[in-house]
């Protein structure tokens, strides 16, 4: 039996084991090994959207660069203004969102 200890050491775990079966008198035969069980997944209709959204989303770019720089460059030469009421409607409006999550 294999302990706690060798499967944390990170050393393969051997999942064939053997049967010994009763031996009549005439019989001398070695332990007879028995395959082992493979395990098998399969996905719901919902996992494989995530996982097709989820490799669409990896293959688009994550923000507009060219907004972004644009941003930078207003906030260097001192043009970038915040508009107070619209970034807390826009707060009000996220935390909505994630409380119907």
């Amino acid at each position: 039996m294999t302990s706690i200890d060798h499967l944390r050491g990170g050393q393969p775990l051997n999942t064939s084991r053997t049967v010994n079966t009763p031996k009549t008198a005439t019989e001398n035969t070695a332990p007879t090994a028995i395959e082992p069980q493979h395990d098998a997944v399969s996905l719901s209709s919902q996992g494989k959207a995530v996982g097709q959204i989820h490799q669409q989303l990896a293959t688009e770019t994550s923000f507009d660069s060219a907004k972004v720089d644009q941003i930078k460059q207003a906030i260097a030469n001192g043009s970038y203004t915040i508009d107070a009421d619209k970034l807390a409607n826009n707060m009000i409006k996220f935390e909505d969102e994630l409380n119907g999550l």
